[in-house]
């Protein structure tokens, strides 16, 4: 395989995930983007800790969407990272067309 068959692929990769963000981004609550990986999730926790003057953070997430060519299955349930790289939460607007409740 060529260096440019492979950056085709890539390409086409990254197109097929844009798509399926676009069609699960509705379905969660939260964004959650660390140094290394873009989640969509319904229920994040962070705590700051720190140990022997190092801070880090430990990041747990509930019911998530990993943005990731190379994962086969991007749905999990469950996932916790720790870093002690920035990490930024934002909580996703209401569609203004949701029925109430």
């Amino acid at each position: 395989m060529s260096s440019e068959d492979l950056e085709k692929y890539e390409t086409e990769m990254e197109l097929q995930l844009y798509r399926e963000y676009r069609d699960v981004v509705s379905l969660f609550t939260h964004v959650v983007e660390t140094e290394r990986r873009f989640y969509l999730c319904n229920q994040v926790d962070m705590k700051v800790r720190g140990d022997g003057g190092e801070v880090f953070f430990d990041v747990t997430m509930h019911d998530a969407w990993v943005w990731d060519i190379y994962r086969p299955a991007r749905f999990v349930k469950t996932v916790r990272v720790v870093t002690f790289k920035d990490v930024n939460i934002e909580e996703l607007p209401k569609s203004d067309l949701e029925l109430p409740s």
